[in-house]
């Protein structure tokens, strides 16, 4: 059987394996063939090409090939745009990697994903604080929904009955949207949670999502962490317990 050859393909590495003294393995994210493992053979001696193109959150073509699960990396080429992100913004950027890797199946297209992936990268890189927290509960909402498990946020999720404007409401792992209680320290009014469904309606909607999440985005955050922690069956994500602690020093 002829190995089957990629070429040209849009990706960015989530993360990198050890699997020799002279090679990795790595976890990518492409736009057309979703979630892979390539083998990149010799990368780790100095005179290798690929040494300083294959790190995370920089935009490359890559080209691979073959019929195992893992497939080989052949060609790599970096598609510039922007610098390495550094400090809270490279947490950030490994923290999408992350909820990458243990929510997508492998070999799972998810093109739309991807472009959102590769827009709020761009954003990280060169934005922080407000800007930076918006992008990522965009990121996560969008995330969510991508792959079925964000449920519709216009209405209660057990009941079906429309949200009240002025009510507010919470999103909770095994009963989705529901009315708040005075436990809930956390929680959106109706009209929020609606302007965020209309946003995710959108045909291009990370820069309304981006925009509706500004507005809410500290209410947010605990909501769909726990959310996200929930589904990918952890109680605390390591890229989050890395920031906690880099910044306790």
């Amino acid at each position: 059987m002829a190995t089957k050859r990629i070429s040209d393909e849009p990706a960015y590495v989530l993360h990198r394996y050890d699997w020799s003294e002279t090679s990795l393995i790595l976890e990518v994210f492409t736009r057309h063939h979703g979630r892979m493992a390539l083998v990149a053979k010799g990368v780790k001696r100095p005179s290798s090409s690929f040494r300083p193109i294959l790190l995370p959150l920089q935009p490359l073509h890559l080209a691979f090939g073959g019929e195992a699960e893992i497939k080989t990396l052949k060609a790599a080429e970096w598609q510039g745009g922007h610098v390495m992100p550094t400090g809270d913004a490279l947490m950030s950027g490994y923290y999408l990697n992350e909820l990458l890797m243990l929510l997508l199946a492998r070999e799972d297209p998810h093109p739309q994903l991807f472009d959102v992936y590769a827009t709020v990268v761009q954003i990280i890189a060169s934005e922080h604080g407000e800007v930076l927290e918006a992008a990522l509960r965009a990121f996560e909402l969008l995330l969510l929904r991508e792959i079925g498990l964000l449920p519709l946020l216009d209405s209660q999720t057990m009941t079906l009955l429309a949200l009240h404007p002025e009510a507010r409401y919470s999103l909770v792992p095994e009963g989705g949207l529901r009315q708040a209680n005075a436990t809930d320290r956390n929680s959106l009014s109706g009209a929020q949670w609606t302007a965020l469904q209309q946003a995710l309606g959108e045909r291009v909607p990370l820069t309304t999502v981006l925009r509706a999440c500004a507005e809410v985005a500290s209410a947010l955050k605990p909501q769909l962490r726990t959310l996200l922690n929930y589904h990918c069956g952890v109680p605390s994500l390591r890229t989050r317990q890395m920031m906690i602690d880099l910044q306790s020093l």
